[in-house]
C-alpha cells in the first residue's frame, strides 16, 4: 500500500480507516530536479494502491505518479491502482484552437506507466472515463456535502440551490431534488469576453493570391453574445447555496455572490468537491460577500485555510477507503453508487 510524495492528512486517514500502514517507499527530487522513486519492500504479485493527492506543483505530482507506477510495474506488482481523488488537467478535456486534449494524453501516459485501474472523484466531465482503456471508478462527494448542508447550515430548508452558470444546472438540480429545495440558475456575464472565439472555427478563407482560388462561401454563423447576469429563480430572503465541482479562480464565485446579495439572499454558501483555491483566492473569499466555502479534502488546502477562516473542510476518506477495500477483495462497487443516476 504505497503513497508517493508528502504524507498528506487524507492519505493517513485512508490508511487508518483500512487498518494498514502506508507502504515503505521514498520519492524525492535530486539536485538536478529529476524525480527518483525507491520502493523499500517487496510488491511481487501484490495489489498496490498509489494514493496521489495533487499538491500545488501539479507537474511534479504527475511525474511522481508515473515513475512510481512504472517502478511497481517493473517490480512485478500484480495490479497497480491509482487513487487520484482530483484528476489533474481534467479541465483540458476539450479541443481549443491549435491546442490539444491534455487529459487524453495523461490517460495514455498513466496506462503506459503501468496503472491498471483508477479511483477518482467528481471528474470535471464524466465522459473523461472514455479516455482510459482500463476501469475508472468515478466516486461522488455529493453525499458528504449534502450531509454537511443538513447538519451544519441552520435553517437550510429556507435555502435555494444555485447554479452559477447554465452548464452547472444539472449538478445543482441533483442537489435540489435530494434536499427538496428550490433551484435558481444564473445566466450571462459581468463583461463580454472573447473566450468563445478561441476554438479555431473563425479562420479566414483561403486567399486568392496564394492559392489561385477563394474558399467556399459558407453561411456565417451569428456570433454568441451573453446578456448581463440575470438570476432565473427567486433568492429573496433565502440562503443561497452555490454548488460546483471545482473552485480555483474565485472571481466568478465572488461576482455571483454580489449579484445574489443584490437579489436579496441573506447568506451565501459555496459547496465544491475540489478546493484548489489558487493564487489570491483565500484573500478574495475573505473580502467577499461569501459567508462560507465548503470543500472536501481531495486536495491539500491547509495553507489556504490559515489565510481564510471561511474555508471549511469535509472528510471523504471514508468512501476512498471503502473503494480500496472492495477492489482489493473483489467485491461489487455498486453499493458506492446507489441512488446515483446516469446524469448525476
Amino acid at each position: 500500500f504505497l503513497g508517493p510524495a508528502d504524507l498528506s492528512p487524507s492519505k493517513a486517514k485512508v490508511a487508518l480507516r483500512l487498518g494498514v500502514e502506508l507502504g515503505k517507499s521514498v520519492v524525492y527530487q535530486e539536485s538536478n530536479t529529476e524525480t527518483r522513486v525507491e520502493v523499500k519492500e517487496s510488491v511481487r504479485g501484490q495489489d498496490v494502491f498509489i494514493i496521489q493527492t495533487i499538491p500545488r506543483d501539479v507537474n511534479t505530482a504527475v511525474m511522481e505518479l508515473l515513475v512510481m507506477a512504472y517502478a511497481l510495474k517493473t517490480s512485478c506488482a500484480k495490479n497497480i491502482i491509482g487513487v487520484i481523488p482530483y484528476f489533474p488537467y481534467s479541465k483540458q478535456c476539450k479541443m481549443r484552437k491549435r491546442g490539444s486534449i491534455v487529459c487524453k494524453l495523461l490517460a495514455s501516459m498513466l496506462a503506459k506507466a503501468g496503472l491498471t485501474h483508477i479511483i477518482t472523484m467528481d471528474l470535471h466531465q464524466k465522459e473523461i472515463q472514455g479516455f482510459f482503456n482500463f476501469p475508472v471508478d468515478n466516486l461522488r462527494a455529493s453525499p458528504f456535502l449534502i450531509q454537511y448542508i443538513q447538519e451544519e447550515i441552520p435553517d437550510y430548508r429556507n435555502a435555494v440551490i444555485v447554479a452559477k452558470s447554465p452548464s452547472a444546472a444539472k449538478r445543482a438540480q441533483s442537489y435540489a431534488e435530494r434536499l427538496r429545495l428550490g433551484l435558481a440558475v444564473m445566466h450571462g456575464e459581468a463583461h463580454h469576453s472573447e473566450s468563445d472565439m478561441a476554438d479555431g472555427r473563425h479562420s479566414p478563407p483561403l486567399s486568392r493570391t496564394t492559392t489561385g482560388h477563394t474558399g467556399l462561401e459558407l453561411p456565417l454563423m451569428m456570433a454568441k453574445e451573453k446578456p448581463p447576469i440575470t438570476v432565473v429563480g427567486d433568492v429573496g430572503g433565502r440562503i443561497a447555496i452555490i454548488v460546483d465541482d471545482i473552485i480555483d479562480d474565485v472571481e466568478d464565485f465572488v461576482a455571483a455572490a454580489d449579484i445574489l446579495k443584490e437579489r436579496g439572499a441573506y447568506k451565501i454558501y459555496i459547496m465544491a468537491t475540489h478546493g484548489l483555491l489558487s493564487a489570491e483566492a483565500p484573500r478574495l473569499i475573505e473580502e467577499s460577500a461569501i459567508d462560507e466555502v465548503v470543500v472536501t479534502n481531495t486536495v491539500p488546502h491547509e495553507v489556504q485555510k490559515l489565510q481564510c477562516p471561511k474555508i471549511k473542510t469535509v472528510d471523504v476518506s471514508m468512501i476512498l477507503a471503502e473503494a480500496i477495500r472492495r477492489i482489493h477483495n473483489g467485491e461489487s462497487m455498486a453499493y458506492l453508487f446507489r441512488n446515483i443516476a446516469v446524469d448525476d
